[in-house]
């Protein structure tokens, strides 16, 4: 099973995991938090990151999601990537969260990268009349 990494500012990370834990009604296997608060030596981040990674790690890959581009989370992983063995998607939402735990399983992680990339940019809308009526009646 390919592992799942958050990796995100503040509680970001773990408020994903409530929501998914939320929605599915338990907490999955193979899924993961690190949270970046405050200032800390950017060694001691890739320290923590390469154990969370290898704690999750079955042999199957592991996908990190973090939050923003360019920012301290995706730096850190920029560190430790290994194509098609730890990868990386930026822009976490709770859409990708859920479509990666629903295919991870299915897809060789280099496929997953990229549904999970499509599946988060198909989430994001304009929420407008039309799609409210068509939601909820009104």
């Amino acid at each position: 099973m390919i592992g799942i990494l958050i990796v995100a500012h503040g509680s970001l990370a773990d408020s994903l995991v409530e929501c998914t834990i939320h929605v599915l009604g338990q907490r999955p296997q193979g899924l993961a938090t690190l949270d970046f608060t405050g200032h800390a030596d950017p060694d001691e981040r890739q320290k923590a990151l390469q154990a969370r990674l290898d704690e999750l790690d079955e042999g199957d890959g592991i996908l990190v999601l973090t939050d923003m581009y360019g920012a301290t989370p995706s730096n850190t992983l920029c560190r430790v990537l290994e194509p098609a063995h730890v990868e990386g998607i930026t822009g976490v939402n709770l859409p990708m969260l859920l479509k990666a735990l629903n295919y991870r399983e299915t897809l060789p992680l280099p496929q997953l990268v990229e549904r999970i990339v499509e599946g988060g940019r198909n989430s994001i809308n304009h929420i407008s009349e039309t799609m409210c009526h068509a939601a909820t009646g009104r």
